[in-house]
């Protein structure tokens, strides 16, 4: 009996522990925690900006099940922007860059994992009727996106589109 139990415990430890091991601390995958060797990891779509370095800001508002307003922003490449992202909504929203590859599979992990908040320098997180900011350098020429990426809200098409020119 006492062996039946052990194994049981050890039994229910393995099937919690291992599908969270799979992601790193933040329920990220750990791709996204490259560190710009190949441009993988946030490095593909820029870095934190230093806002002493921000040549404009561009305000946003995310609702319910809208998409973002603006959903196409235009910057140069080099430019640092101050996004203030305003929460129309009465749910909680959140904006992450990234490539539209890379929100695609974070936003499927995520729905896998109950949708933690994220705890990365390119997400921020809006409360229902607030605002957040957030500060980022474009380094690459291209096309990023960003959208909230809380379990029903991507689909739903809260994203938008970013044109580093």
């Amino acid at each position: 009996m006492k062996l039946t139990r052990t194994y049981g415990v050890v039994g229910l430890v393995v099937a919690f522990w291992l599908p969270a091991s799979a992601l790193p601390a933040g329920n990220e995958p750990e791709w996204w925690h490259g560190h710009g060797h190949g441009g993988g990891g946030i490095a593909a779509v820029g870095k934190l900006g230093d806002p002493s370095k921000v040549s404009r800001t561009v305000v946003l508002t995310v609702s319910d099940g809208s998409p973002f307003a603006p959903s196409t922003i235009t910057v140069k490449r080099g430019e640092t922007v101050r996004f203030v992202v305003k929460n129309s909504g009465r749910v909680t929203h959140e904006m992450v860059l990234g490539t539209d590859s890379q929100l695609t599979e974070l936003y499927h992990t995520r729905m896998q994992g109950g949708g933690k908040k994220l705890t990365t320098s390119n997400a921020i997180t809006i409360n229902a009727g607030n605002s957040a900011e957030l500060i980022w350098e474009f380094t690459k020429f291209g096309t990023i996106s960003f959208g909230c990426l809380l379990p029903g809200h991507y689909d739903t098409g809260e994203k938008g589109t970013i044109i580093v020119r």
